[in-house]
């Protein structure tokens, strides 16, 4: 299984067996799989709901469909070495398109906000993805007062690039995001 390595952290992509661990037993039996300390997320009620729904009708069908691709489609487990503990997740929506474009999201457990782990974690992902020639542009939202998350992207080389509404289950103004090669 392919891992990266960043000074703090271990990037885990998540195969489609583990995936159905995690949705059939819960993570802390995908944890166990993988040899990680069990974590305990501190997440507000519309992330958690917005991952289960990841789990089910986007990681695990597509990581199916696209095996050997499958990084492009999971959710890369973010592994505090010091810890060896999730403290997060990262992924893309997909192989870059047509036009050479993909989008990126992550997640950070809120006992480790504030450390500059998003960042490292983002930038890790990143640098793997661009050694995928045909990777263009990336793109990214933010919630409009989420200023951390848009400081990870700046950070990151990310560039603001218009203002929208989400797709969520709830109306919010976001901010739109573009790394481009």
């Amino acid at each position: 299984m392919i891992e990266l390595e960043t000074e703090r952290l271990r990037l885990i992509p998540l195969d489609n067996q583990l995936l159905k661990i995690w949705h059939e037993q819960g993570r802390n039996a995908m944890e166990t799989k993988l040899r990680l300390n069990p974590s305990e997320w501190q997440q507000d009620d519309l992330t958690i709901a917005e991952t289960m729904d990841a789990v089910e009708n986007f990681w695990i069908p597509m990581t199916d469909e696209h095996v050997g691709n499958f990084f492009w489609f999971t959710n890369w487990e973010i592994v505090l070495v010091s810890e060896n503990l999730s403290i997060g997740g990262l992924g893309f929506a997909g192989m870059p398109d047509e036009d050479g474009k993909t989008a990126i999201g992550y997640m950070i457990d809120a006992k480790y906000w504030g450390k500059g782990f998003a960042s490292e974690a983002v930038a890790g992902l990143i640098d793997w993805a661009m050694m995928d020639l045909t990777l263009k542009t990336i793109t990214a939202d933010t919630e409009h007062d989420n200023i951390p998350s848009q400081k990870v992207l700046e950070k990151n080389g990310f560039l603001k690039v218009g203002e929208g509404e989400a797709q969520h289950t709830q109306l919010m103004k976001v901010i739109n995001w573009e790394l481009q090669r």
